[in-house]
């Protein structure tokens, strides 16, 4: 297809096409002419995770770049092409805590870890928002809350392992790998607005009028 067709098949504008060619995300077409290049599915579904990377999980042109490099991968085992990604796509951020409440919070995430037979490496930025969410509950006099690590953790782990399952059946190693940051992008909407619609459920019978 010519770049005016990508464009409709996408809902992406010629001209954000064209950026998207010049800072290397998307590859090249092929040259039919001088002046002319056509694309494939190839494109049609780079452009996709593009979108989802920039629009929904608002992640910088420089990190996506980043991330799509590492997909690009020939060399690097899909293990870490998708660990790459889950690292750029994950914030960093600091709460306010106490050293107190950090270090009981560090101690309770490594032993719950342990506990499940978690591979984790430690400098995985979720493990810092982890320890960094615990402890600003403690200090926050919402340390109750992190009473229930464990069974938030088994939960996790089985959706995940559906997660895995669905993505499993995607064709190419392309493909997972592009299935896997797109659904971690999804997953995350969909696991919140799931749970802020059962918060509200819950607390409609407990506490609700009638």
């Amino acid at each position: 297809m010519r770049i005016g067709e990508l464009s409709k098949a996408t809902d992406v504008p010629v001209p954000t096409i064209k950026y998207y060619l010049r800072e290397g995300l998307l590859p090249a077409g092929e040259l039919t002419s001088p002046n002319q290049a056509s694309y494939d599915e190839t494109h049609v579904r780079r452009l996709r995770l593009i979108r989802a990377l920039i629009e929904l999980a608002q992640v910088p042109v420089a990190t996506v770049k980043e991330i799509l490099e590492s997909l690009d991968s020939d060399t690097e085992p899909l293990h870490e092409q998708i660990g790459r990604a889950h690292r750029a796509l994950t914030p960093t951020r600091r709460l306010t805590s106490t050293d107190e409440a950090r270090a009981a919070a560090t101690a309770q995430v490594t032993e719950l870890i342990e506990r499940r037979g978690w591979t984790v490496e430690p400098e995985a930025p979720a493990l810092a928002t982890l320890v960094d969410t615990i402890a600003a509950m403690q200090t926050l006099g919402q340390g109750h809350l992190s009473e229930y690590l464990d069974t938030y953790a088994e939960a996790v782990e089985k959706f995940t392992e559906l997660d895995i399952a669905a993505v499993s059946a995607r064709p190419t190693r392309d493909q997972l790998a592009e299935s896997v940051v797109i659904g971690t992008i999804l997953g995350e909407t969909l696991i919140s607005s799931l749970r802020l619609l059962a918060q509200e459920s819950i607390s409609a019978k407990r506490w609700g009028r009638g």
